[in-house]
Formats: C-alpha cells, sequence, structure tokens
C-alpha cells in the first residue's frame, strides 16, 4: 500500500507578514522586531531548519551573545521548528555537546554558539558548506557593552566569505522602551540600507487559535491595567522610559494587612549598609486570595541615627522583627533573601536562627537581576498582586522617588540612581524570590521571553514542503 506524501504548506505555519521574505534573497539583512507571542521566534526557527533541509550547500551560524544562554532558548526554539515543519527527527543528528543540528541527507549543520565563542565556530565550519544564513537572537544583548555595531559588523564580515551570493543574515529582539536605546538607533539607520528590511509583529498579526483566547486575554487585561506598558510588553512600541521607576505604584497598592490574616510562609528582602541603611522588607504569601501582601519593615541608618551597629547586632534584631511577626500573623517559615554582598550578615544570621526558634527560617542570596527584578515589581503592582503597608513607611517614600539617572536615559541605558533605594532593593530581592508563586497570579503566567505558540502536528516518516 502506497503511503501519500504528506505536504506542509509555510504559509499554514508562518504569518502572513513573514511570508514575503521567507524565500526572498533579495534582502541581506532581515530584522524581526515584535511584541510579546509576535511569532518572530517561531519564524526565524522554521526559516532556519528549512535552509539545511532545502539547501543542500548552506549551513547556518545562530548566535547569542552568551553561549550559556543558548540550550534554553533558541536551541530548543530550533528543535520545536523541526516539529512544524513536520520533518521527523530521525532524519537529523542533534547534539547538546557540541551544540548542533545537522541534516543528514546533504550533511548541512546548524550550529550554535555565544559571540564570545565564535573563533570556536570558525574552526569547523566546512569550507565545502559555507555558512548562508547567520542569526542573531536576543540582539539586545550585543549592545550592553557599547560595541554592538562593531561586533556585527565582525560577525558579518567572518561568515559572508566563501558565500558568491544568498548570504543573510537575520536579527531578533524585542525593542527596549527607550527610543534612543543603541539598538534602536541601529535598527533605524539599517532601514535606510536597499539590502535591509524591517519587519515588525505582535501578537494581533497571529491567528488567535495559535495563541489561544487566555493570552488575548491577558494582554486585554493589561491594556485596561496599564496602557503604557501593554504598548511596551504586547505591542512592542519604544514607549520611553519614566524617570519614576514605579509610576505605577499609587494607594491601591497602599493596604493595611487584613486583622486576624495568617500566613503560611512569608518573603524578607535584605538590604545590608554600614553606613547606608539596613532594611528587612517582609511580605505575606497569601495562596488563597493570591496576593502578596507588605507586613512590615525594620530599618536602621547609620549615618541617619548617629549610631552603627554591627552583622551580629542586626541578626538578632531580625530575629526579634521575626518574633513578632510570628506572633502578630502565626508565620510558620520565613524566606530571607538577602543581599548577595552581605556574606558576613548571612553568617551571622546563620547563627542566630539555628535554634530556639518556632518557625523555621530558610537563607538565601537574592537574585541580584535589577532590570529583571524591577519588571517583575512593576508587573506585581500593575495586576494589585503586590500591596505595601503603611507600616512600611521608608519604603513608601523611596517608591516616590525611585527614578532612573536622566543621563543613563539619554545614553539609551535605563540605571536606577544609587540613593534611597535601600527599601526597593529589599522589596526588589523578596519578589524575585516569591516569582514562582506571583507569575502564577498573572492574568496568563506572564515570561520575560516570548511566548512559545505551539503550532506543531505530528509528523510523518514522509514529508514535502511548499
Amino acid at each position: 500500500m502506497m503511503r501519500t506524501k504528506k505536504q506542509v504548506r509555510i504559509s499554514e505555519i508562518v504569518i502572513p507578514k513573514y511570508l514575503p521574505v521567507f524565500n526572498n534573497k533579495t534582502y541581506k539583512h532581515i530584522i524581526l522586531t515584535s511584541g510579546r507571542a509576535g511569532t518572530k521566534s517561531s519564524f526565524a526557527a522554521i526559516k532556519t531548519d528549512y535552509q539545511i533541509v532545502a539547501d543542500p550547500y548552506g549551513s547556518v551560524v545562530v548566535l547569542r551573545k552568551h553561549h550559556n544562554k543558548l540550550r534554553k532558548t533558541v536551541y530548543k526554539e530550533m528543535l520545536r521548528g523541526i516539529n512544524r515543519l513536520q520533518i521527523p527527527k530521525n532524519r537529523f543528528y542533534i547534539t547538546k555537546s557540541p551544540m548542533e543540528i545537522t541534516y543528514k541527507k546533504h550533511n548541512t549543520t546548524i550550529y550554535f554558539s555565544g559571540s564570545d565563542g565564535i573563533d570556536d565556530t570558525k574552526g569547523i565550519i566546512d569550507e565545502e558548506k559555507p555558512i548562508k544564513l547567520v542569526v542573531l537572537d536576543e540582539l539586545t544583548e550585543f549592545f550592553d557593552d557599547g560595541e554592538g555595531e562593531d561586533e556585527l559588523a565582525n560577525i558579518e564580515a567572518t561568515f559572508v566569505r566563501g558565500n558568491k551570493a544568498g548570504f543573510q543574515m537575520i536579527y531578533l529582539y524585542n525593542p527596549p522602551k527607550n527610543p534612543n536605546a543603541p539598538v534602536n538607533l541601529w535598527c533605524k539607520k539599517m532601514e535606510k540600507r536597499p539590502d535591509c528590511i524591517h519587519i515588525h509583529t505582535d501578537y494581533r498579526d497571529v491567528p488567535v487559535e495559535w495563541l489561544g483566547q487566555d493570552l488575548i486575554d491577558s494582554a486585554e487585561a493589561m491594556k485596561i491595567a496599564d496602557p503604557k506598558m501593554y504598548r511596551w510588553t504586547w505591542l512592542g512600541e519604544s514607549v520611553g522610559v519614566d524617570e519614576l521607576i514605579y509610576y505605577m505604584f499609587s494607594d491601591r497598592n497602599r493596604k493595611k494587612p487584613e486583622p486576624g490574616r495568617t500566613y503560611e510562609r512569608a518573603f524578607i528582602g535584605g538590604d545590608y549598609g554600614q553606613q547606608n541603611a539596613t532594611t528587612y522588607q517582609v511580605f505575606g504569601l497569601d495562596m488563597y486570595r493570591q496576593k502578596f501582601p507588605g507586613l512590615g519593615e525594620y530599618y536602621h541608618s547609620g549615618r541617619e541615627s548617629g549610631t552603627q551597629r554591627s552583622p551580629s547586632e542586626y541578626a538578632q534584631d531580625l530575629v526579634e522583627f521575626m518574633n513578632d511577626l510570628h506572633e502578630e500573623f502565626e508565620i510558620k517559615a520565613f524566606y530571607i533573601c538577602l543581599d548577595p554582598s552581605a556574606k558576613g550578615l548571612q553568617e551571622e544570621i546563620r547563627r542566630a536562627t539555628r535554634s530556639g526558634l518556632e518557625y523555621s527560617v530558610l537563607i538565601r542570596d537574592a537574585d541580584n537581576d535589577v532590570a529583571l527584578g524591577i519588571s517583575r515589581v512593576q508587573k506585581a503592582f500593575v495586576f494589585d498582586i503586590l500591596s505595601i503597608s503603611p507600616k512600611q513607611e521608608n519604603l513608601v517614600r523611596e517608591l516616590g522617588i525611585y527614578e532612573y539617572d536622566k543621563k543613563s536615559i539619554e545614553k539609551g541605558k535605563e540605571v536606577p540612581v544609587k540613593e534611597n533605594d535601600h527599601g526597593c532593593d529589599a522589596l526588589r530581592y523578596a519578589v524575585m524570590t516569591a516569582w514562582r508563586y506571583i507569575k502564577q497570579w498573572l492574568p496568563v503566567e506572564i515570561e520575560e521571553k516570548e511566548y512559545i505558540v505551539d503550532i506543531a502536528r505530528k509528523g510523518d516518516e514522509e514529508d514535502g514542503y511548499i
């Protein structure tokens, strides 16, 4: 019995905006930007996989700035692209170390590398299978050190050699808020070139059945809650940077803890200073109401008070603080997340909490990714998950004045002013540590990276392509 050869129409797995460039070799540079769920990563993966299958003489290099970020992001997306094309995986050699995907029939390969390891990639490329396509994922990372344009030019020069025709580069990024961000200025410059095309998409360009109604509802919820954040997050617009970082913090986020409410777990963010302030900001985990309410704060400034305290004294103060919180809210477990540089204080807290307590204590280094932490705190405020107690008076004061440095904004960066930020840092540590719970309470689980749109279908041993 003959089996009918199955055909996959590219128009069924790629949105209309991308179809004109799928097989178009006119453009040497293809810039893809989007808001969340714009499917640019899906398109790039499909085009990349198709390249090594359709062209017996052309391989691909996929780059991120840092090699250690490849496996969980773009490498997985390329594997999804194979599924979307309905190509059986047994037609490929797929390895993780080194990360490579090779189409057996042509011996054409997708190489994965960080920019810092590009020389290693150069050394293994077969001259008979020259690189026909270079994909640069998370392009913004290449501009973080101020050498973005030079680095991109060097990458192009490295791989364009040996190509008589058909060489292309695809660039992927979500536009930063700041219109003056270096990557945005580079994009405007590239748009003037006749060999460059810039395609911008957002979730509205994607069939609803690919995304699911829950995701659409999530976008609409943010549109109502914070139109400016919606335009940046979901539409991918460079909306400009507010100097005030937590501009969305308002009276609705200022709430007293509910009388008689108890908490199984509480999270304490701690920021340590000698002359500068040391503060502990505590938040309860309300699983039933899906809230993260502020419960209280400890705050001591050596400079303002004229009295310095030792790490051991701060540790003992924390124990007394937790004792009071335990009595008031019946907290059974405290998760203490400290400034990673405060190793001395961390050790003193371990000593002070080893025994004799009516609750458990877990101590860990806080995740100090500032930009990501700020983004998560903003989302928690926008969707009314995070609230601040009147007892956290120093934190309330800081939230009203916590700003980005004006000069950094002018230069295309968003760097917080390192003044009056101790409570804000402690807040960020607590939210980052509790994020595994908080993210489940958002309208749809909002990750920082692009949504993965599952348009894969079960493959067949005999597939074709149109």
